[in-house]
């Protein structure tokens, strides 16, 4: 996992730069289009990365806090003409390095678009802006008896436009699919400035070309999102929780590949490892790791949720004893907590690198086994939870004093991520590209996709202005 530097203004072949006269004339020229540009050292630093932890060499040259979509398209007008790189940026809660801005850039900050524009529970859909954190969404959605599915880890502060911009997952995941499934039209302002709306508030609409579905995941690079109109499902109702502590984490990632091929869709399946359950228990006060050296947490909803909830439970009773079943919402609750403490408690222990690969969910023990030797071996500490029921794995590595550029993480990660194309799946389940799997995604997809990619890149912003040296 090499070091990749943020791309400049001069890297990227733009005419620009902090420093020339004519920058400070473009500047002064953009204060003039939008309201909310900054150049305060303090907002720049604060805008310049994200929870990757990646630090670029510098700054970027200006913070543009659009106020509504009239300022994206003013500020991507602005930047077209004299060639400046743009980065988008939401909540800078993404994991891949895709909003980090280095010197040259501008930063364009999406927060300020935070308004739920309207619900349509008998239709099913919201029409939001890109800064609506997605927990707010999803509470909205729950008063009409409905709720937002796409439901990651960082539910309580990333929005709604980062999710669409790196195609998020989730807890929920398994039964509901990703944010791509439930988005059903964008509005979207090109490189030039221009804006756009693709797809429809139906259900179903197969007129022209899926553009929703490219711009969904392509971190920025294709276009800014300033409008959703998203998919709201029924919300849960009647859920059991099915918890199993297993002896390994292989027979727990057995056992939820088995639940899947039963056909039971659970609402959720999610599994976390030994080491993972004792930095929970530190951190929670919990005793989960007494019990075993793996939790699976399943859980059904629906007319059905008792039948499923009893198949699941005897398919775990296969390989433990250790099994139960609740209908109470509070504990089920406080299982969902401790899946989503399950991050913060490892980070409690040090800086971490984190990663995400996805497999078929059949090799998924094969995976887990694989990634515990890989982790001996190095003698680098790695800790595994899951989206077990969808095959995504998150294989967190324990940095403690250790570089994030030390030869053995390196060949911590790399190992991992060579591992997971050798099962036949991906580099990144759900947090994207950005620029730290660069090379990843180059070696996943091959040189003909990798053409494609790029000459659809040109095609959508031929001066590559948006968020260049990201994804491809």
């Amino acid at each position: 996992m090499s070091r990749i530097d943020a791309p400049t203004a001069r890297d990227a072949g733009h005419d620009l730069a902090p420093g020339d006269a004519t920058f400070a004339e473009a500047l002064a020229e953009l204060r003039g289009l939008v309201p909310g540009v900054s150049v305060d050292p303090a907002d720049l630093a604060a805008a310049s990365t994200d929870r990757s932890g990646f630090v670029p060499d510098g700054p970027p040259a200006a913070l543009v806090r659009a106020g509504d979509a009239a300022d994206v398209e003013e500020t991507l007008g602005w930047a077209s003409r004299h060639r400046v790189p743009v980065v988008p940026r939401g909540a800078g809660s993404g994991l891949a390095g895709a909003a980090v801005a280095g010197p040259g850039a501008i930063v364009l900050d999406l927060s300020g678009l935070d308004q739920i524009v309207r619900l349509e529970p008998a239709d099913g859909y919201a029409v939001v802006e890109p800064g609506v954190v997605t927990a707010d969404l999803d509470r909205a959605s729950r008063a009409h008896g409905l709720q937002y599915a796409p439901d990651p880890g960082s539910v309580e502060i990333s929005t709604i436009g980062g999710n669409i911009a790196t195609n998020a997952g989730g807890l929920r995941c398994v039964k509901h699919g990703v944010t791509r499934d439930a988005v059903l039209g964008l509005d979207v302002v090109l490189a030039d400035g221009t804006r756009v709306s693709t797809g429809a508030g139906s259900v179903r609409g197969v007129a022209g070309y899926d553009l929703t579905s490219l711009l969904v995941g392509s971190e920025g690079t294709l276009g800014v999102v300033v409008g959703a109109t998203v998919r709201l499902v029924p919300a849960e109702r009647d859920a059991i929780t099915v918890t199993g502590s297993f002896a390994s984490v292989e027979h727990a990632a057995a056992a939820a590949a088995e639940v899947i091929a039963s056909g039971i869709t659970p609402g959720m399946l999610e599994l976390l490892d030994a080491a993972t359950l004792r930095a929970l228990d530190d951190l929670e006060g919990t005793d989960l790791a007494t019990v075993g050296g793996a939790l699976l947490i399943a859980r059904t909803d629906g007319f059905a949720a008792a039948a499923e909830a009893d198949a699941i439970a005897g398919i775990f009773r296969e390989r433990t004893d250790a099994v139960a079943l609740s209908g109470d919402p509070v504990e089920a609750e406080q299982l969902v907590r401790a899946r989503r403490q399950a991050l913060p408690s490892i980070e409690a222990r040090g800086r971490v690198l984190i990663e995400d690969i996805a497999v078929p969910r059949t090799r998924l023990a094969e995976a887990v086994r694989t990634v515990g030797q890989i982790s001996a071996e190095t003698g680098v500490e790695v800790f595994v939870f899951a989206h077990a029921g969808a095959g995504i794995l998150h294989p967190i590595v324990l940095l403690g004093d250790r570089p994030a550029d030390d030869p053995a993480v390196r060949d911590t990660a790399d190992r991992i991520f060579s591992l997971a194309l050798e099962l036949g799946g991906t580099v990144t389940g759900e947090h994207g590209v950005g620029l730290l799997k660069r090379q990843w995604l180059h070696r996943e997809l091959g040189p003909a996709a990798v053409s494609l990619h790029e000459r659809i890149k040109a095609a959508l912003d031929p001066l590559d202005i948006l968020n260049p040296g990201k994804g491809i």
